[in-house]
């Protein structure tokens, strides 16, 4: 089973600092390179090393531009508005930390290597009057440049998606259709390598499931390409609107949540609510370039769910007494083996099937080991009406139930999150009948009291066979269980 991932955003996050965060808190930095060496992406080189911020020691995540790409603006007073031609007081925090964010101060912009007032408006830099050869690049653009990287199938989906997420953010902030939308800043090349980036670490890490409880942005304006905006960036709320994200402002005079950052979140399908218990397996810290009177840190925590009572976590209800399912009659009753108390929530949203197609796949998950199969009705993007698929297994059948979820329908992603439930011990048993045995299930209610349900499919069968009606045995079986 997968690991869970708590993104502290109380600081902002952005592309780089998330790859720094979970480079710190264990992705392997060496597969990392591995993959973006695959990317047919030139003119950088991704430099990881580490940064003081605010005392802390944290890791630090720069994609380096060639002469050619680079557009060498780094001056915090002219990115927020003010002055052209100096640095602020606040402008670094040390001689590495220069305003260097992707797709920061214009909307639809996805990483944050911005460096000032440049906007990547073709994914390289132009800040103050440097003309360099606009290479405009739509969203189809980038998805052949993630489907040629050599991406591990969940890391290529994620990438895909922060690409769509970001698409239809820009799409929207210049009022133009999806097709039109001709990427400036996403296609920049240190935002792309960002985007590919997060994807890798999170498949490296096996984060199944990820927390954030809120972003953290703040207030004021930023000047892009096209003059200066408000803060939040029109890309962020977009993308913080269509997905629900939690969203807060501060006091911070600046941009702490970039588009790449809040796209990030939405990808992942964060969870909003932190465990009431856990445990900490790792801790990473990944410093942003900004240097705000609130450090740009962004802390990702590995964490272990545990019971609000203290108890250890039980991969299984193991509290057995002895069954008559194990074929001692003199037992009482037990919730058995087969009733995990600890259980696996499976859930994706389906917009592109037929009727048929979605009880195929059910059946198919099904017969994949899913205790429960269920088809909810939901409105997704666009208000399109779609369906839900939301499926609960044990831990040991989630590998196969999440195949045959992804071969069986046309979702390429599928949240899952551990749950626990309260079962009650039950037992089979038998009920006579005028015309034969039936089988049934008792249960223990907390009051001490039990409760008997004949098996449906057994009352249905005497029911044809002496040509009776269902509910006259249902009720006998009744009499016979009290």
């Amino acid at each position: 089973m997968g690991k869970t991932l708590y993104f502290d955003c109380t600081n902002g996050i952005s592309g780089d600092m998330a790859v720094a965060a979970l480079i710190d808190a264990g992705a392997n930095e060496a597969r990392l390179r591995d993959a973006l060496a695959t990317l047919p992406v030139g003119g950088y080189e991704v430099r990881v090393g580490r940064v003081s911020k605010a005392g802390l020691d944290c890791c630090d995540f720069d994609v380096v531009l060639d002469a050619e790409h680079e557009n060498h603006d780094h001056d915090m007073v002219y990115l927020h508005g003010g002055g052209s031609s100096h640095v602020g007081e606040h402008a670094h925090e040390h001689e590495h930390e220069h305003e260097h964010e992707h797709g920061h101060g214009c909307h639809g912009e996805a990483g944050h290597h911005h460096h000032g007032s440049a906007h990547h408006g073709d994914g390289y830099g132009h800040a103050h009057g440097h003309d360099h050869h606009h290479e405009h690049r739509a969203p189809g653009d980038l998805d052949r440049m993630i489907d040629a990287c050599q991406l591990a199938p969940r890391a290529r989906d994620l990438a895909h998606r922060m690409i769509d997420i970001l698409a239809h953010a820009e799409a929207k902030a210049h009022g133009v259709a999806l097709d039109e939308v001709h990427f400036h800043e996403v296609g920049a090349v240190d935002s792309i390598v960002d985007i590919v980036s997060v994807a890798v670490c999170l498949d490296d890490l096996d984060v199944t499931r990820v927390i954030v409880p809120r972003l953290v942005d703040g207030r004021g304006t930023i000047r892009c390409q096209h003059g200066i905006i408000p803060v939040p960036v029109p890309a962020t709320l977009n993308i913080v609107e269509a997905h629900g994200l939690p969203l807060s402002i501060c006091d911070v005079e600046g941009e702490l949540v970039t588009p790449t950052g809040a796209a990030i979140v939405a990808a992942v399908n964060a969870e909003r609510e932190l465990p009431v218990r856990f445990c900490v397996k790792r801790v990473g810290l990944g410093a942003g370039k900004r240097a705000y009177e609130r450090p740009s840190i962004l802390r990702a925590m590995v964490i272990e769910e545990l019971p609000a009572d203290g108890r250890a976590v039980p991969e299984w209800d193991v509290s057995c007494c002895p069954s008559r399912f194990s074929g001692d009659p003199a037992a009482g009753p037990t919730v058995g083996a087969d009733a995990p108390e600890r259980i696996v929530r499976l859930e994706c949203d389906i917009d592109d099937a037929t009727g048929e197609q979605l009880a195929y796949a059910a059946e198919r998950v099904r017969e994949a080991g899913a205790r429960e199969v269920h088809w909810v009705p939901v409105f997704t993007k666009k208000e399109r009406p779609a369906w839900q698929l939301q499926v609960v297994a044990a831990a040991a059948d989630v590998d196969a139930v999440e195949r045959a979820i992804l071969l069986e329908t046309t979702t390429i992603g599928v949240r899952r999150w551990a749950c626990e439930r309260t079962v009650l011990a039950r037992e089979a048993c038998e009920l006579e009948t005028p015309w034969g045995v039936v089988r049934a299930k008792r249960v223990e209610l907390p009051d001490g009291t039990s409760r008997v349900k004949p098996e449906f499919a057994d009352c249905a069968a005497i029911a044809r066979r002496e040509g009776i009606p269902l509910q006259r045995v249902v009720s006998e079986a009744g009499r016979a269980a009290r």
